[in-house]
């Protein structure tokens, strides 16, 4: 199995598909490289995918300590790129990959292309929050596909979208062979996230990539991420929520790849 290493020896699963500029996919909390699976031929058309599992997840080591944080995880992100020889990489996290994603742009600018942030949010320190209710139900996980149709899809989709599609709800939802323990950690890593006084660091060319009837990281989040980085586009997706890579993902991925093309690697400075 190919795996990269990071600094601390925790061993990390990727693959790779298609070919062109590298484009490094990062997935949210508690998310293996399946997350991408359903939509990455559409990346893969015109790009050298890169996906990988998280620590905690899928194939990857699941060290307990020290804690996860988003700005650790953006590390190993890069061991990945290391382990490939991939000098620049275009990357597109969505939610909490969105916020690993913004250390990326931060602390690895050098490393980027363009950066794309897909329904996140700067932290809850300085971000619009999720009412109580919406946390209550995202941090129980589903018991199973009816469990997850009904409290975890209304999150993600509008619920005929969800109902017609169970087989993606419940591979993302149910089938998911995440530990109690590696949930905390992701957890523990989104919740702990607080990027606010250095994103204006942010060189790279952003696009922040928003549904704007997301329940679970509300839209205004990406007005305040588009207005903190330095020359961010903003776009938001009518009527989408925040599992839009899959229900909007004609329109989503054309938005990406259309950024990309403008922001190609042999122009990025």
């Amino acid at each position: 199995m190919p795996f990269a290493v990071t600094p601390d020896g925790t061993r990390l699963y990727f693959e790779e598909i298609g070919e062109g500029e590298p484009l490094l996919l990062v997935s949210g909390q508690g998310l293996d490289h399946g997350f991408w699976d359903p939509i990455r031929d559409g990346f893969a058309a015109a790009h050298r995918v890169v996906v990988y599992d998280h620590r905690g997840t899928g194939r990857s080591d699941v060290p307990h300590d020290p804690p996860y944080t988003t700005r650790g995880m953006a590390a190993d992100a890069v061991a990945v790129l290391d382990h490939l020889g991939i000098p620049r990489a275009h990357v597109y996290g969505h939610s909490m990959g969105g916020r690993i994603a913004q250390w990326l742009g931060i602390d690895h600018g050098d490393r980027l292309g363009g950066l794309v942030l897909g329904g996140t949010t700067p932290g809850k320190a300085h971000g619009v929050r999720r009412p109580a209710a919406v946390t209550a139900a995202f941090v129980r996980p589903p018991r199973d596909e009816e469990d997850a149709l009904a409290k975890w899809g209304p999150l993600f989709f509008t619920s005929e979208w969800a109902a017609a599609h169970a087989d993606l709800v419940r591979a993302l939802f149910v089938d998911n062979p995440l530990s109690a323990s590696a949930r905390r950690l992701h957890y523990g890593a989104s919740e702990g996230h607080d990027s606010w006084a250095e994103l204006p660091r942010i060189g790279v060319p952003t696009l922040v990539l928003h549904g704007d009837e997301d329940v679970l990281n509300l839209p205004g989040n990406a007005e305040l991420l588009a207005g903190r980085i330095p020359g961010a586009e903003l776009r938001m997706l009518p009527g989408a929520g925040h599992g839009y890579p899959f229900e909007f993902e004609a329109e989503a991925t054309r938005v990406v790849l259309d950024f990309l093309s403008r922001h190609r690697l042999d122009r990025a400075g």
